[in-house]
């Protein structure tokens, strides 16, 4: 069947989280050991995490959680045209300078703009209204993170062609409940995958960077994970202040639980999929899931086959009723697996 047009898919004046896959052509294990000649591509993964981070720091966009495995890579983003809104003109201009620089230095990398070069897009105000909407745009986050690892993976490996397979997916998280089972579902791909045991052995997760970043960090580097959202939901919507580009678009956070927390559900959804009999399910665990209106059951389900059971957009029957009326569709994939169950 044939993908939905993403501007059916994606609403770019709201604010929306979404689960975003980008695989490798033919999923061959571009970013991993080739199982036919055992070349290691594994330094491309670095290449794709520090590029995350770049655009988290000139995007309107935050990052909730990503995964760079072998031969695919997930993100999940919030994008947040409320925050592009507040940035001044010369903030977005410089933004969007930083992102497609007209002059660089000898090292490729952008020189700082001038007045004359902010001016050439500050002057025009349909140019201007233009690349404000698209730095809180998902279709250019993802654009301007595929295409620079594809061009210098080619460059390295002395070809051309695709690097990417086709259109990255890309599903709307409907609730809260979607977001943690699909935030977890990314971070224990490395888990699932057998190539790690535990969060805080998978590399180029986001697990492992807010696992990094709870240790005390040296004086000559800054903490790790800063550019990620974080994860306790703030009680007020502290939008990072207009000026130099920032680690991350906002404050906001995503979930009704701490770090803490999260990590703890992390651990044991980990241990249920893993088979292990390491430990016991932490006493706090169940009101966590009663309080996102899920059964242990259930949980386990679809964080295990959460790529299986959705596809279009991923949420609670209700959540996926109403946006199958939102698109004029009679029901949308996921529906009636009740895998998500309200609280009694």
């Amino acid at each position: 069947m044939a993908r939905m047009p993403r501007k059916y898919v994606v609403d770019e004046d709201e604010v929306g989280v979404y689960h975003c896959i980008n695989r490798c052509v033919r999923r061959a294990f571009l970013c991993g050991t080739d199982k036919a000649t055992g070349q290691c591509f594994d330094h491309r993964k670095q290449w794709i995490q520090e590029r995350l981070e770049f655009l988290a720091g000139q995007f309107g966009i935050d990052v909730l959680a990503f995964a760079v495995m072998s031969n695919h890579l997930h993100v999940v983003v919030r994008n947040r045209p409320d925050v592009v809104k507040s940035w001044s003109d010369d903030e977005v201009a410089r933004r969007w300078w930083s992102l497609f620089p007209q002059k660089r230095k000898p090292d490729g990398t952008p020189t700082d703009p001038r007045e004359s070069d902010l001016s050439m897009i500050t002057a025009d105000p349909e140019k201007l209204a233009e690349v404000r909407k698209r730095l809180s745009n998902i279709g250019w986050f993802m654009r301007c993170l595929a295409e620079p690892i594809a061009r210098l993976s080619n460059r390295e490996d002395q070809c051309t062609g695709r690097f990417w397979e086709g259109r990255y997916k890309c599903q709307p998280l409907l609730d809260e409940a979607a977001i943690t089972a699909c935030m977890a579902y990314v971070d224990l791909n490395p888990i699932r995958a057998r190539i790690a045991e535990t969060p805080e052995s998978s590399p180029f997760t986001s697990a492992f960077e807010r696992i990094q970043g709870q240790q005390m960090p040296s004086a000559s580097e800054p903490p790790r994970g800063g550019w990620l959202s974080p994860v306790e939901l703030a009680k007020t919507d502290a939008s990072e202040p207009p000026g130099a580009p920032v680690g991350r678009a906002s404050d906001r956070g995503c979930l009704s639980m701490t770090q803490s927390e999260y990590l703890q559900l992390l651990d044991w959804s980990g241990r249920v999929l893993s088979g292990g009999q390491r430990g016991h399910i932490p006493s706090e665990l169940p009101p966590i899931l009663a309080r996102l209106g899920l059964s242990e059951a259930g949980w386990q389900s679809v964080v295990k086959d959460f790529g299986r059971l959705f596809h279009r957009a991923a949420g609670s029957p209700t959540s996926l009723a109403r946006e199958a009326t939102r698109r004029d569709q009679a029901w949308l994939q996921g529906t009636r697996q009740s895998i998500f169950v309200k609280p009694a």
